[in-house]
């Protein structure tokens, strides 16, 4: 597949040491023309970094030769992706005054159409193959993984099916599977916390379940904090993500593909191997920051309230919500169609408002 290039990519080469020009839809890195160029090479950085296409057919600015057309063609590094406002995507980011509507729903994208368009991923086939073969930019990755499409089914990320199910997650696993080890966490914590106290069983009892659940309660407030941060500083790494496909193709499971794909059922709620794999190290820092009683107490709060995020941020994108949640739906929506950069609060606005980042 040959490489695809943003405006913006073409634009940063306008200089002797990277000229590059686009034509007719395709990108040129002519920098080792422009001592040849029987013009001077001031001509071509007048231009470096546009597209030459209305100057080298100008007959009063000079008319070239075919020739010289044919020369351009051993030149050529790739084509050049159409504008975000020409891509076929059918949600493009909206106005910044934009309104929402209550029942907001995203139209489906023509998907035949989207790929001629875009060259960036078929999603009439496995989208994993596409990643690992594809030769995209780090700039163009960006910006076509953030305009989000649409399309009835799930997509298909596996090129077998017996592994496909292995990438889907369904709601309802998520409380199914963490509440309970959230209740354990608690059970071991008010357990450790009776050999803090001492006095008759019924006092101690309370007193070893009222510390448990103060230490519950602290969980249930970091984890708004820890829901900010790692939306912010690890889903949305775009700044530092490595120019390679690797990167690319991990960017995209880790949270991509829901900006890509944000109202597929399956790829909503975060699969339980990825949540055990980044709560791990957090689970170590609670227990090396707190005794272990506090620790557990406070891990069970934060597992519980990853469960109402999860659970939540799934009924935002397909739920009719109550009249006191249903702002948190827009502001969440408008984090998709509206602006990426901003918004990283799910179950509240109160870190970004913080932080400055609200929408």
């Amino acid at each position: 597949m040959s490489r695809t290039y943003t405006r913006a990519d073409v634009a940063k080469r306008n200089t002797s040491k990277a000229c590059w020009v686009t034509f007719q839809g395709f990108v040129y890195d002519i920098t080792e023309f422009l001592e040849d160029h029987p013009g001077g090479e001031d001509v071509i950085l007048e231009y470096a970094g546009k597209d030459v296409e209305e100057i080298m057919n100008d007959p009063l600015s000079h008319s070239h030769s075919k020739s010289a057309f044919a020369m351009l063609e051993e030149f050529k590094i790739g084509r050049l992706a159409d504008d975000a406002s020409s891509t076929g995507a059918t949600s493009p980011f909206l106005p910044a005054d934009a309104h929402l509507p209550d029942d907001f729903k995203p139209h489906e994208t023509d998907l035949e159409k989207d790929f001629v368009q875009n060259k960036f991923l078929d999603l009439n086939k496995p989208l994993i193959p596409q990643m690992l073969s594809s030769n995209f930019t780090k700039e163009f990755y960006l910006e076509q993984v953030h305009i989000p499409r649409h399309k009835k089914e799930s997509a298909t990320l596996m090129p077998y099916a017996f592994l496909e199910v292995f990438t889907m997650t369904p709601w309802y696993v998520i409380p199914l599977l963490w509440l309970p080890i959230a209740a354990g966490f608690f059970f071991v914590s008010t357990q450790q916390f009776t050999a803090w106290f001492t006095g008759n069983t019924g006092t101690v009892a309370l007193k070893s379940f009222a510390s448990s659940f103060g230490c519950y309660t602290f969980g249930v407030v970091f984890w708004t904090f820890l829901e900010y941060l790692f939306h912010r500083f690890i889903f949305h790494i775009d700044s530092f993500l490595p120019r390679h496909q690797a990167a690319y193709l991990l960017h995209f499971l880790l949270h991509g593909i829901h900006h890509y794909l944000p109202m597929d059922r399956y790829r909503l709620v975060m699969p339980p191997v990825l949540f055990a794999v980044l709560s791990f190290p957090m689970l170590l820092l609670a227990h090396t920051v707190f005794p272990s009683a506090m620790a557990n107490g406070v891990i069970a709060g934060s597992y519980s309230m990853y469960v109402v995020y999860d659970t939540m941020h799934y009924a935002l994108h397909h739920t009719k919500l109550p009249d006191f949640v249903r702002e948190q739906k827009r502001y969440h929506l408008e984090h998709h169609y509206k602006n990426y950069e901003l918004g990283f609060g799910v179950t509240s606005k109160f870190w970004d408002i913080i932080f400055r980042t609200a929408l």
